[in-house]
């Protein structure tokens, strides 16, 4: 079955370009030009992953990202930011809001494509993670979820594998480097500071149950996850 990719762009030219170049590689696009248009292709069916433009009208692609994040059929979809915003401010902005990673305008299809394989193989990687325990934390991982105190805890896609490297790896110091490798992948390129980013949102995640410490910086190091605090 083709991989389902909503397109989410007011500029019908660049739906176009990239539905074009998605269609050549065996994906399924859906176009949609605008907040409302989004919602009614998720409401038909949910994607595999959204191509989300930074600038909307009525909505920014911000806002949209935090709101799918917020909502139970969108929370895991990976979500790529397309958008002509390159300063590090507004990169880390789209980050923090939920989205996995981010393709500055102008692109080229060739670019987009490995993106787009490279996030959805990590989202293909979690679905054969086991479950783990460690202290109050536990990993579901038939039903990819996250429990805290054993209430549920909302984490988005990064933020799950991340954890998941964290809960089986516990108790060791890992670079930043060494979690880029791990958790996002040696072959695509992602700033050290992304890492930073996901630590924040995994910890304000956790802030809730009080168990924001478990993960850990380790000054001059890098971070680790641990019961021990």
């Amino acid at each position: 079955m083709l991989k389902r990719i909503l397109i989410v762009d007011d500029e019908p030219a660049i739906r176009d370009m990239v539905a074009f170049a998605l269609r050549k590689d065996n994906y399924e696009p859906v176009h949609a030009g605008d907040a409302r248009e989004a919602q009614e292709a998720i409401a038909q069916k949910v994607p595999d992953l959204i191509l989300l433009d930074w600038m909307l009208p009525g909505i920014s692609g911000l806002e949209l990202a935090r709101r799918w994040r917020r909502d139970e059929f969108t929370r895991s979809v990976p979500i790529i930011m397309l958008t002509a915003r390159g300063e590090e401010n507004d990169r880390v902005s789209g980050l923090e809001s939920g989205v996995d990673d981010y393709v500055i305008k102008p692109f080229s299809a060739r670019e987009l494509l490995a993106r787009i394989k490279a996030v959805l193989r990590r989202s293909r990687d979690d679905e054969d993670d086991g479950s783990v325990t460690i202290g109050d934390v536990r990993i579901d991982g038939a039903a990819h979820r996250v429990y805290a105190n054993d209430q549920s805890v909302h984490v988005g896609p990064t933020e799950y594998r991340l954890l998941h490297f964290f809960m089986t790896h516990a108790d060791r110091v890992y670079t930043r480097s060494q979690l880029l490798d791990y958790v996002w992948g040696g072959s695509v390129y992602v700033e050290e500071r992304t890492v930073d980013v996901h630590i924040r949102r995994l910890r304000k995640a956790l802030e809730p149950f009080k168990l924001e410490d478990m993960v850990q910086t380790v000054r001059g190091a890098g971070y680790r996850f641990s019961a021990l605090r």
